[in-house]
């Protein structure tokens, strides 16, 4: 099994952890999903990968939160640590509004 370019923390939190795979995150057949590179999140747009083998082509690895080995369920509320030291804050209840993806905290090293 190989390493995931992500961890799972708490009932709520994903860790981005590789530079060079962006995780494209799914919660739920009708949210938006999300995408998270080194540098933050954004709601994605582009074209959705069949399968991971092609989201692997595309360098994005896609992280399905409602699957029992991340959190089981769909989530109102996500966190997600990125890279460059932000945690960004994710209202899925607020999609399509300015406060969908919002930083949560800004750290400096």
């Amino acid at each position: 099994m190989t390493d995931k370019p992500f961890l799972v923390s708490g009932r709520n939190t994903i860790i981005h952890k590789v530079r060079k795979l962006d995780l494209l995150l799914f919660n739920g057949d009708d949210k938006p999903p999300v995408l998270v590179t080194f540098r933050g999140l954004k709601a994605y747009e582009g074209t959705v990968p069949d399968n991971k083998r092609d989201a692997k082509m595309m360098d994005m690895e896609m992280v399905d939160l409602t699957a029992g080995e991340i959190f089981g369920d769909e989530k109102t509320l996500v966190f997600v640590q990125t890279l460059n030291g932000k945690e960004y804050k994710v209202d899925y209840s607020k999609a399509g509004s300015p406060n969908f993806i919002k930083i949560h905290q800004d750290s400096t090293f």
